[in-house]
This record gives C-alpha cells, sequence and structure tokens, in this order.
C-alpha cells in the first residue's frame, strides 16, 4: 500500500482527493493538513466522507510528512515551494496540484504570481504532470507539477494539431468557461449566487496565471515558439470547463478526426467523439475524462476544437491520482473508474 499525505485538505482540490483516495485499491492515507482545522475530524467539514475516511486534520508537519512514500499539495500557489526541498530529502515523493513547479523560468514566475520562486533549482527536475504528453517522465519523477485545469483542457485540444505541424502555430485561440469551483472555497463575492447565477462574463482577459503555462507547454508540443490568445470566463455552474479552441489549418491538413482518433485511441481518459458532436460539461462531471470533438466548419480552414473536462477532477484531484499511479508502477486507472454524475 502507497501511504500518502495531503497537505492543505480542505479546500475543494483536497477534498476531491480524499473522496478518490479513500476508495483507491492501493492507498492508504496517513495524513491531512491544515492549519485552521488540526484536531477537528475530517468528516465534521466533509459528511460525505463519513464512514470512509476516520481521520482528523493535523498541522504540517514535515517529519510526519516524510514517513509517506507521497504527498499531494493542495494549497494555494507559493506554499508547495516552501516544504518541498525539506520533503524531498526525506525520500517522499511530490505532486503538486498548485502552480509551484509548471513554468521552468522562476523570473517569470515571479512576474506572473507576485513573488520570488523559493527553490528555483527544483524547476529543471520537476515534470510537468500531464499523463498524455509525460507519461514515461512521470513514472520516474519525485517531483511532479500537476497542471492546472485550464491548461489541460486547451493542451489536450491543441496537442494532436501542435505535434503534427498541421495549424498555424502564431494564431492560436482558446475561448474557455469555467464553473466557479475553479476559484477556490475561500469567501468572494463575485462567487456568491447573488452574483454570477443568471450571468455570464470573460475575466482576466488581458492575461490570465494560466496563459504562461499553456504557451510553455504548446510551445514545447511544437518544437518552437507559439501565439496564443486565451480568455476565460465564468458561468454559473459548479463543475466543468469548456474550452472552444481555434487554429488555422494548413492546406493538408486531411482527416482530422482520424489525426485525432489515431492520437488519442490508447488513452484511457481522453475520449474523442463522432464527427458532429458537442460534448457537454454533464458528461464528465465526477469523472476523470477528458471528452472532445474536432470540427471543421464549411469545410474550410479553422480547425475548431471542443474539449470539456471536471476541472476538479481530471482539472486537478483525478490527474493527480493518475499521476501517483504511474509514479509507482500502478494500473494507471486505478481508483479513476468513476463514471459521470448524471443529472
Amino acid at each position: 500500500m502507497i501511504k500518502v499525505g495531503i497537505v492543505g485538505g480542505t479546500g475543494y482540490t483536497g477534498v476531491e482527493l480524499l473522496r478518490l483516495l479513500a476508495r483507491h485499491p492501493g492507498v492508504r492515507i496517513s495524513a491531512i493538513t491544515s492549519r485552521s482545522e488540526a484536531g477537528r475530524p475530517v468528516t465534521d467539514l466533509f459528511p460525505n466522507l463519513r464512514g470512509c475516511l476516520d481521520l482528523s486534520f493535523s498541522g504540517p508537519d514535515v517529519k510526519r510528512l516524510g514517513d509517506c512514500d507521497l504527498v499531494f499539495f493542495a494549497t494555494p500557489n507559493g506554499t508547495a515551494m516552501q516544504m518541498v526541498p525539506e520533503l524531498l530529502e526525506t525520500g517522499a515523493r511530490v505532486v503538486d496540484l498548485a502552480a509551484d513547479f509548471r513554468l521552468g523560468d522562476p523570473d517569470e514566475w515571479a512576474q506572473w504570481y507576485g513573488m520570488p520562486h523559493a527553490c528555483p533549482e527544483l524547476l529543471d527536475e520537476a515534470v510537468y504532470g500531464l499523463a498524455e504528453l509525460n507519461r514515461g517522465l512521470i513514472r520516474n519523477a519525485r517531483l511532479v507539477a500537476n497542471p492546472g485545469c485550464y491548461p489541460t483542457a486547451v493542451t489536450l485540444g491543441f496537442l494532436p494539431l501542435l505535434e503534427t505541424g498541421l495549424v498555424d502555430r502564431w494564431h492560436l485561440i482558446a475561448d474557455a468557461k469555467s464553473g466557479v469551483s475553479g476559484a477556490g472555497r475561500k469567501a468572494s463575492v463575485g462567487a456568491l449566487m447573488g452574483e454570477c447565477g443568471e450571468s455570464f462574463k470573460a475575466y482576466a482577459a488581458p492575461g490570465h496565471r494560466h496563459l504562461p503555462e499553456i504557451r510553455q507547454t504548446l510551445s514545447r508540443i511544437a518544437g518552437k515558439s507559439v501565439g496564443l490568445t486565451f480568455v476565460p470566463h465564468l458561468v454559473p455552474m459548479i463543475r466543468g470547463i469548456h474550452a472552444t479552441l481555434y487554429a488555422g489549418l494548413a492546406e493538408e491538413a486531411g482527416d482530422l478526426q482520424g489525426l485525432f482518433e489515431s492520437r488519442y485511441r490508447s488513452e484511457p481518459f481522453v475520449d474523442v467523439l463522432p464527427p458532429g458532436a458537442h460534448p457537454e460539461t454533464r458528461s464528465v462531471r465526477g469523472a476523470n475524462q477528458c471528452r472532445i470533438a474536432v470540427h471543421r466548419p464549411q469545410g474550410e480552414d479553422t480547425a475548431v476544437v471542443l474539449s470539456v473536462i471536471d476541472n476538479l477532477v481530471k482539472g486537478a484531484a483525478g490527474q493527480a491520482v493518475q499521476n501517483m499511479n504511474l509514479m509507482f508502477g500502478l494500473e494507471e486507472t486505478a481508483g479513476l473508474d468513476a463514471i459521470a454524475l448524471l443529472p
């Protein structure tokens, strides 16, 4: 059994990790930390876990966490990087669900996150945890940077087109919508039902923190720099991301449906829908699944890719468990076989 700890177990991604790991056949949860809730039974805060988990929150003690085989960080940006160097020295492996190790350039990190990076020497070692791209590297990693939710949906949608060089890499557009849980569990006026209900808006159009992460990953796929316009939107639902992606095609683009089906045929968590389909966020709610449809409107020179995920599962906790499975030689799908919730 893999002995795991979770740092920051009181947010939405933390409780998703608990939900998935509590039923994982190869895992024993030994520590769940929260400074504010230390000593409180987990089920007091998350009654959905009653009968499945008998643990209380504890303070983030490095010695106790260092006894784990793997530690998940489900913490705000800037927290993991303060503890990870010491944890790695104990022999524990780490999956960070925040952004601390996603960007390779510490100056770019400081620009977007407003603080200097605490351990820039680990940035080159950290493996970007998108299994569909870096499966081999993840297996041998001791530090995995779990991708962001928007970057997961966008990257999986663009991946086959950029790998084959079929699109104009300088004019990529990602128009993405997310439910309110993407903002986290903290109190926020903008996330109140009276503020966001019956409404729909774009935000961070001049530049969102996920932009450099997406651009970095797409550039690595293409083998050269890309031009990306990324605009996120808030929609009045709890879970889900829908990314509508646009890219200009080369004349010899050929069979896009066949391209996507071939690229993802062996991927357990990417489902390419039949021609003409339009994926819905409700079809992935609670599941570690990305559903994709590819279109070429009027047969002209623009590819339109529709990509949907649950931001808390494939966009966060589920993908983290997928990475853990790879790191410890388990079946990649272990603990992740839940069918989406409908309605």
